[in-house]
């Protein structure tokens, strides 16, 4: 349930619906909005009347939400969040791109990809510290070592990070050494965790599960949105079907459907999406005409030599002729934003 505010609600008005709310053993979480304020009421609801609140000076309406997702969802929050990263906004209608190799390989490697993410205008430096692979005797990831190595050639380029958390018992650990916390398409349904990275108060970074729904992907934002702490990043990374010539299936009618469902930003990442570098730079381009907010991909100094993702990673000259295609798409897409107004 949410209550809308009226435009004119003081501050006294408000603060009596939420120690009302409060008194019912309900939880309030407050949005203030362009105009009014929004109320999202967490609890047990079912029993409660609408009346309730409706007789209280400054609530303009009373809304029941019926899907299973809503601090999430655009009936809370109808303006855009922008997710601000350390002076690099998500959302705020700029395109951003995150950069970097699949794996944390050692410094000198994770130094020389942060030169070449910076030098095609990435700002967000990505890489594994910690990697979930399939098969056990995969290389598993730097871990500690490969946090210091990201956080060193970040900071020597001026650039934020983002790397992968995947155990509750790491949180600290890589809370430490980054900027924005990634959840993997692995862990996308592991509550507990995204309970846990939801108290940090680092925006997160949700990639779609390899099966996952868009309600399913948006409850499990849900998890994370309910500890009021960390804002939330939509990463797309293609979804897993019947098709074989791609890695994942790269679903980009997704863009578009959580913009309008959701008030958090969405990125793409073609490198999963596709797992096949020639096709990288293209899925780059569309993401950027479906209405993205930004984008994350893979490179790698020597892409046929990477110790993991090699065949989706491009090298500094595939990279940095994408980067070109994109910043043209991303000048001719707010063009066309400025013709919808």
């Amino acid at each position: 349930m949410i209550i809308i505010m009226n435009a004119h609600a003081t501050n006294d008005q408000i603060e009596t619906v939420i120690k009302k709310a409060e008194e019912l053993a309900l939880t309030v979480q407050v949005n203030t909005g362009s105009n009014q304020v929004v109320l999202g009421l967490i609890g047990d609801t079912r029993n409660l009347q609408d009346v309730a609140f409706k007789i209280y000076e400054g609530v303009e309406d009373v809304v029941r939400i019926t899907n299973t997702y809503k601090l999430t969802s655009r009936e809370f929050h109808p303006d855009d969040t922008v997710v601000d990263v350390d002076g690099v906004k998500i959302g705020d209608g700029s395109f951003v791109t995150m950069a970097g190799p699949c794996s944390i390989e050692g410094l000198d490697q994770i130094r020389e990809c942060a030169a070449i993410a910076k030098k095609g205008g990435a700002t967000i430096l990505r890489g594994g510290a910690f990697k979930p692979r399939t098969s056990p005797y995969a290389f598993q990831g730097l871990e500690e070592e490969g946090l210091r190595y990201i956080r060193q050639a970040a900071d020597e380029y001026g650039m934020k990070v983002i790397t992968e958390v995947m155990d509750e018992a790491h949180i600290d650990m890589v809370a430490a050494y980054s900027d924005i916390l990634q959840i993997g398409a692995r862990n996308m349904q592991n509550f507990k965790l995204l309970s846990a990275v939801g108290k940090t108060g680092k925006p997160i970074g949700l990639k779609r599960g390899i099966s996952g729904t868009i309600s399913e992907w948006l409850n499990a934002a849900e998890y994370i949105a309910v500890e009021g702490k960390s804002p939330i990043i939509f990463i797309e990374r293609g979804i897993r079907t019947y098709e074989t010539a791609t890695r994942n299936t790269f679903d980009l009618s997704a863009v578009p459907l959580m913009k309008k469902l959701s008030h958090f930003p969405i990125i793409v990442d073609p490198s999963h999406g596709t797992g096949v570098w020639d096709l990288v730079p293209p899925m780059a381009r569309a993401g950027v005409a479906s209405g993205a907010d930004g984008m994350i991909v893979e490179i790698h100094p020597d892409p046929k030599n990477a110790w993991s993702d090699g065949a989706q990673s491009l090298n500094e000259k595939t990279y940095m002729n994408m980067m070109q295609e994109v910043d043209i798409l991303v000048d001719a897409m707010q063009q066309i934003k400025q013709l919808e107004r």
